[in-house]
């Protein structure tokens, strides 16, 4: 029995494809396949900007501890809500990484979930971040909404939200940067 080249060729993109369901592969593979599709994020118009007035809300540092978003109030501010078992979250935090790398020190970065530490700090030693995480007090008034995970807002001195993006974005971009060089420096 001869298999035609056609054949062959349908089997191992069958193949393939499969691979994504059912190996490691297809998870990196996933991940690569969200970062190629995602894009810098758009920056909201100057006369659209919400503002946020009310800074009182509670969060958990790394070590467990209280604090409030007051502290930022006057600062550019990043937050991105995250999830460490969700695809999408995973593959947006190297560009958010890179960012933080760029930029810790000149802003204040919340990098939000609601998941228990010893996970994060699994997920966190695994890819191998650096940046702070932020833990969600469930129930607590916030400013923003946490409904949808992963999403990010970028919020300039005066409050503005000068960016609002809902999924994954690449935050590593010139374009984000000159922005951000701008806000800092304002």
């Amino acid at each position: 029995m001869k298999i035609s080249k056609k054949t062959v060729l349908n089997i191992a993109i069958i193949l393939f494809i499969l691979s994504f369901f059912v190996t490691p592969l297809g998870h990196y593979g996933k991940i690569f396949l969200n970062r190629l599709f995602s894009f810098s994020p758009p920056v909201i118009e100057a006369s659209k900007r919400e503002k946020i007035t009310d800074y009182d809300w509670k969060l958990k540092d790394a070590e467990w501890n209280f604090f409030n978003f007051e502290k930022s109030k006057g600062r550019v501010i990043f937050i991105n809500l995250w999830a460490s078992w969700k695809l999408p979250s995973e593959a947006e935090l190297a560009s958010i990484q890179k960012m933080y790398d760029r930029y810790k020190g000149k802003m204040d970065f919340y990098i939000i979930t609601n998941e228990n530490r010893p996970p994060v700090e699994e997920f966190m030693e695994k890819q191998g971040f650096t940046f702070p995480v932020t833990y969600l007090i469930i129930g607590e008034k916030m400013p923003i909404d946490s409904s949808e995970v992963p999403s990010s807002y970028l919020i300039d001195k005066s409050g503005n939200i000068v960016i609002y993006k809902k999924k994954i974005a690449d935050w590593n971009t010139s374009k984000v940067y000159t922005l951000l060089d701008s806000l800092v420096s304002e």
